[in-house]
């Protein structure tokens, strides 16, 4: 039996099979089920239960596992991932699939031939749910139909909505057989074996020390969408201290835990080789990363904050900083360019911002999530800055990086916002001039401050017109910013074929504006006479001959390189007031 121990205080728990675990299957194993009851929530946030509740973890001796094929694994098993939300989800995905195609999984991206499919949710907000659950119902009903001769259908649901509603979907609504957390990937094979053994299966139990640092993910399968094979999402760290009132990150996927520098450093090397041509650092809260797995990168030493700015928990010191992350990795390949998201505003001393100007391959675009223009609403976020501090940061990065591209986060009706609230959201839009902007109405989430401390007062069609009139504002700069660029020369990374048109290709800048242009052969060079076809992969420089809020449009005039172009064309491929495109999610 898997045995489970939890230390509080002077007082031991032990759990053992028909006490707080439940037992599964026909063989002799057992699993976790979150205890809420015994385990405070909160103790998951405070350092003196951090050992405590790492201990929370499952002790599985080797005569309850097969060490070959699980034993109710068909030969040539075949499953479909469908990945929602966030693109920690799509890292998710590629975790996950490596993990399961090392068991004899073999993947399809035809649902109706899959043996299992598996959804990877996300809980960020209610229509995020709303769309998994109805997808749910759709697959039972495909389930319930398929030919008695086949093997049966299993569904599973992995990542947040999977942690936040483990009792309704596995107790109430029935609607599937596997369960797992974000923490959970790797128990995957076990928890199939059990499902293919006609029992439900779940782990939801969150870590504090797992980060998948030694599984390489399978990126750009072609079942997972992700721009194109040239960009490649690098997880470099998971979880979520910050507790911001409105949000079920902490809840759903933990503490912050970051990602040994050696293992991210081997994943980009390899990448590299591969011909990746850009690589996204992925996070929570990216530029919080501090990495103590060496006792060299230990001090007593605390990180830097953006002046201005505090946190909800107390300064940790030590670790290898996201500083001397970004440096080492922007030093493996120069013609890769670097990206990084999501970072906090908190986390940008100067020593990241100085960094950002000197490397030629780390893209002068940052994203600085705002969620609100007015000082009321952020305290009640629980940000940890001011309207006038957001605006000191922005003008230290703007003196710092001239020509930077900023984009940005914002919540219309948070709970308690009122209408001079949301014309100083409205203003701050209008004196930033971000490039891109991720535009939400308020969907109140269970387990956070808000849902226990506030009231979600403002109503439903305010909170719409209010959202409808920030998209309007990020529109109307957009269109002001992008149009600035016309005539000038873009030095753009080919992702491949445009959407809407065969004859067209796409591609980004630095500042991560989308870049429309005739499919064409150009010169290698500004300077040769010989031409060759643009593909995926390729640095080409675009003359730019329209624009729009979303995107821009313009003709290749000939093939380069991220280094050559550095010092061909800094200004022209780095002016923070003509970078462009806002997108927006409702």
């Amino acid at each position: 039996v898997v045995k489970y121990r939890f230390l509080q205080g002077a007082r031991r728990w032990h759990c053992h099979s028909g006490t707080f675990c439940k037992i599964v299957g026909s063989r002799r194993t057992a699993i976790l089920y979150v205890l809420e009851d015994a385990i405070d929530r909160r103790q998951l946030f405070t350092q003196d239960h951090a050992t405590s509740i790492n201990k929370l973890q499952p002790v599985i001796t080797d005569d309850l596992i097969d060490t070959d094929k699980h034993a109710y694994l068909p030969e040539d098993s075949e499953m479909c991932f469908e990945t929602y939300g966030c693109q920690m989800n799509v890292n998710d995905t590629e975790i996950a699939w490596s993990i399961l195609q090392k068991k004899g999984y073999q993947r399809t991206s035809d649902v109706a031939e899959a043996d299992v499919v598996l959804l990877v949710t996300c809980s960020i907000r209610e229509k995020a749910e709303q769309t998994i659950w109805n997808r749910l119902r759709q697959l039972t009903a495909m389930k319930k139909r398929r030919l008695k001769t086949r093997v049966p259908m299993k569904i599973g649901v992995l990542g947040c909505m999977a942690e936040r509603l483990k009792s309704e979907l596995l107790e109430r609504e029935k609607l599937l057989d596997v369960l797992a957390g974000p923490d959970a990937y790797r128990d995957l094979p076990r928890l199939l074996s059990v499902a293919h053994g006609g029992q439900q299966a779940s782990n939801v139990l969150l870590s504090l020390e797992e980060t998948y640092a030694d599984v390489m993910p399978v990126h750009h399968s072609p079942q997972v969408f992700i721009r194109q094979v040239e960009c490649t999402l690098v997880s470099i760290m998971r979880g979520c201290d910050n507790m911001c009132s409105y949000c079920i990150v902490p809840f759903t996927r933990g503490r912050e835990r970051s990602r040994p520098v050696s293992s991210i450093l081997e994943e980009v090397h390899i990448l590299s080789e591969q011909g990746v041509k850009e690589v996204t650092l992925l996070g929570q809260n990216v530029n919080s990363y501090r990495d103590t797995s060496e006792e060299q990168f230990c001090s007593s030493e605390p990180g830097q904050l953006s002046r201005g700015f505090r946190t909800v928990y107390r300064a940790r010191p030590g670790g290898l900083r996201f500083a001397d992350l970004l440096d080492r990795v922007s030093l493996i390949d120069p013609d890769m360019r670097i990206r990084f998201t999501s970072p906090h505003p908190k986390d940008f001393p100067d020593e990241v911002l100085q960094l950002i100007k000197e490397r030629a391959n780390i893209c002068k675009q940052i994203h600085l999530p705002a969620q609100s223009g007015s000082s009321t609403v952020l305290q009640a976020m629980r940000r940890g800055y001011s309207r006038e501090a957001y605006l000191e940061l922005v003008d230290n990065i703007k003196r710092i990086i001239p020509g930077v591209s900023l984009s940005s986060d914002f919540i219309s009706g948070f709970c308690g916002e009122t209408e001079e609230d949301h014309l100083q959201t409205l203003s701050l839009i209008r004196e930033v001039r971000y490039n891109v902007g991720f535009l939400f109405a308020y969907s109140m989430r269970k387990k956070t401050h808000a849902f226990h401390r506030l009231q979600d007062d403002v109503p439903a069609e305010v909170k719409q017109r209010r959202l409808e009139e920030l998209i309007c504002m990020f529109r109307e700069e957009a269109t002001k910013v992008n149009s600035a660029l016309i005539g000038r020369t873009q030095l753009v990374l080919v992702e491949g074929e445009s959407k809407r048109s065969a004859q067209d290709l796409c591609g980004r800048n630095d500042g991560n504006v989308k870049v429309i242009f005739p499919r064409q052969e150009v010169a290698g060079q500004p300077t040769d006479t010989h031409t060759s076809p643009i593909n995926p992969g390729d640095y080409v420089l675009i003359k730019i001959e329209s624009a729009n809020s979303q995107s821009l449009r313009g003709h290749a005039l000939s093939h380069t390189s991220l280094s050559d172009s550095a010092t061909r064309l800094p200004d022209h491929c780095h002016d923070g007031q003509l970078a462009s495109v806002a997108r927006y999610g409702v």
